[in-house]
């Protein structure tokens, strides 16, 4: 058997026992619109606005939410999806846009910047550019949490060039502008009012790194994460770099991951206002579960090789242990072993057959089936009728 095609196998084999439920998806409907914008037409390219939007709109995706993800939109790419957002969110649990590009501030107001903008004067924005202002609006009428993610204070090409055609008329240096939201929405920026963002040198921009290790982290209230990307971004560009966030939400927490078990909730997280007269718990609460219980049966996939197909069945037991094996010519051996498997991500050790093998990564659920993506690839699973 190709041992490349068997290891990529086995790692899929791994990813199943991430068959956990998507994280908060019972708490309503959810929506979000996510945009990465590299390919400016009129300015040098941005590296990483593409890489980061697809990271976070798969990041959405595992948290429960419908997810729109967009591509160097245009100013009508831009405008046509914000409006089919705000009709989707009208009345949802949560509405969310993630925003990875060029962005400006033009005398107070604060503008996103599609790729075919060409933006000569400063009046050009009101017809070349989107408002933040309006992206707002679109996220506001939900029942729990508006959230719009910028990570686009970045240095600005565009302002260094434009004329400004009226003298009272401010562009901004570099970054967006303060603002205040009202009612239940957030807006995140990358950097503070009137500071700019790094870009990065790796895959994703610092923010939008530190973002993705925190966003679907379970237990963690919204604002509280928000802390935690704060923290992770400062230390990752030596205090260069300060997240900052915009809005006032009531005391209700509200989670984009699981909520922790209701004995563990703790008051240190921000908008969690305790119960009156609440004392410790005595006795600590026991460790979370391995393994979903949902995962607990056999599940089966169709692996092609140069001789046709083999079926590979695996038995998951709740206690956290595996038993695999296969069916076919040139089928992979029978082995057994350890998994972990909560919120979207996995890990798998084998102790018996393929002593020592490791593996990790992620899955989505979809019903009886599920996509797992592992260190070597991605395989569709379902669950066998054995």
């Amino acid at each position: 058997m190709n041992r490349r095609r068997f290891v990529l196998g086995l790692g899929v084999i791994a990813a199943l026992a991430g068959f956990a439920v998507a994280p908060a998806a019972a708490d309503g409907k959810r929506v979000a619109l996510v945009i990465g914008n590299s390919a400016y037409r009129n300015v040098p390219a941005l590296p990483n606005p593409q890489n980061d939007a697809g990271n976070v709109a798969a990041a959405f995706k595992r948290l429960g939410f419908a997810v729109t993800f967009i591509t160097n939109a245009s100013f009508d790419d831009l405008r046509r999806s914000l409006i089919a957002l705000g009709r989707d969110a009208d009345g949802a649990d949560m509405a969310a846009v993630y925003f990875a590009g060029h962005g400006m501030e033009i005398s107070g107001e604060n503008w996103l910047i599609p790729v075919d903008a060409e933006l000569k004067k400063d009046t050009d924005a009101e017809s070349e550019a989107i408002s933040l202002r309006s992206v707002i609006l679109q996220v506001s009428n939900t029942t729990s949490l508006g959230l719009v993610i910028l990570d686009a204070c970045r240095n600005n090409p565009f302002a260094a060039k434009m004329n400004r055609s009226l003298a009272l008329r401010a562009i901004s240096g570099g970054g967006l502008g303060r603002i205040e939201p009202v009612g239940n929405v957030l807006v995140a920026y990358a950097a503070r009012d009137g500071t700019t963002a790094l870009d990065g040198d790796g895959r994703n921009s610092p923010f939008t790194a530190a973002l993705l290790r925190n966003i679907e982290k379970p237990g963690i209230e919204v604002t509280f994460m928000f802390r935690n990307v704060r923290d992770d971004v400062m230390e990752a560009t030596g205090n260069q770099q300060q997240p900052f966030v915009y809005g006032s939400l009531s005391r209700r927490a509200i989670y984009l991951a699981d909520r922790p078990p209701a004995d563990q909730a703790s008051t240190t997280q921000a908008n969690i206002a305790p119960a009156a007269g609440a004392a410790s718990p005595a006795v600590p609460a026991p460790p979370p579960l391995a393994i979903d219980p949902a995962l607990v049966g056999t599940w089966e996939i169709m692996v092609p090789n140069d001789r046709g197909a083999s079926r590979w069945v695996w038995r998951i037991m709740g206690d956290g242990t595996y038993q695999f094996r296969a069916e076919g010519r040139r089928a992979a051996p029978a082995h057994e072993g350890t998994i972990t498997a909560l919120n979207g991500h996995w890990s798998l050790h084998a102790t018996r057959g393929l002593a020592g093998y490791a593996d990790a990564g992620s899955y989505e659920v979809r019903d009886a089936s599920a996509v797992i993506t592992g260190k070597l690839g991605t395989g569709y699973w379902k669950r066998s009728l054995q």
